[in-house]
């Protein structure tokens, strides 16, 4: 699994490092610490990333202008925000550009990692802080955004076209997709891709809620009757 890592702080960069590794041993970052770097790095690593951690006050940026490049730029990428800041209303506009999740620093390692679990499976992790506001500010998130379970759906009945698909899932994630039609188990697609077996059981979390199956037969037989698998 390789991770975008973008933030102006060396402790936090090292310490998100580390909790990463409870995610995945094998995890690679690639860090940015300022937005020449950051732009630099989604450019060479875009088809590669399976996830960006961002903050938003680094030297060079404007704003969330560079997150809302970085969505425009790689929209199948999942993106977290982790800021010092608790601004509900900020909160509000990277979640209505698609951010996948918003990270206070306040907020404890262990939530941080299960908040990236819950995007990496599909999910998306809104702070409570921004829940219990929703409805005093006005702003009331849709339902699918805060669904994190797939629906019941008829076996082999995929709920999107490979197309559609791409733009829900990363581009590794539609290679564990291909390798999994092909009825590989998750050490033979690990060995394949080169990835660890725990983030195989990650990216198949986010394949069963993207084809909108419940288990790994589903899966395969949805995933087959998809145009080009």
């Amino acid at each position: 699994m390789k991770v975008l890592l973008a933030d102006d702080h060396r402790l936090i960069i090292e310490g998100v490092k580390l909790k990463l590794a409870e995610l995945d041993p094998a995890i690679e970052t690639v860090v940015a610490m300022n937005l020449d770097e950051f732009e630099s790095h989604v450019q060479a690593h875009a088809e590669t990333l399976d996830l960006a951690l961002i903050d938003i006050a680094m030297p060079g940026t404007h704003g969330h202008e560079h997150v809302a490049w970085l969505r425009s730029a790689a929209p199948q990428l999942p993106v977290i925000v982790l800021s010092g800041s608790e601004d509900v209303g900020l909160m509000r506009a990277l979640m209505d550009i698609g951010v996948q999740g918003f990270i206070p620093k306040a907020y404890s390692p262990d939530v941080m990692l299960s908040a990236i679990r819950l995007v990496l499976a599909g999910g998306v992790y809104i702070p409570p802080l921004l829940l219990s506001n929703a409805q005093a500010q006005g702003w009331h998130p849709g339902e699918s955004r805060l669904s994190t379970h797939p629906a019941s759906n008829p076996l082999g009945a995929p709920s999107h076209s490979l197309d559609g698909l791409r733009k829900l899932l990363t581009e590794r994630q539609i290679d564990v997709m291909r390798l999994l039609s092909q009825g590989k188990p998750n050490k033979l697609i690990a060995r394949d891709l080169g990835i660890s077996e725990g983030t195989v059981k990650i990216h198949l979390a986010a394949i069963f809620r993207a084809l909108n199956v419940r288990n790994r037969v589903e899966a395969v037989v949805a995933s087959r009757k998809l145009q080009g698998l």
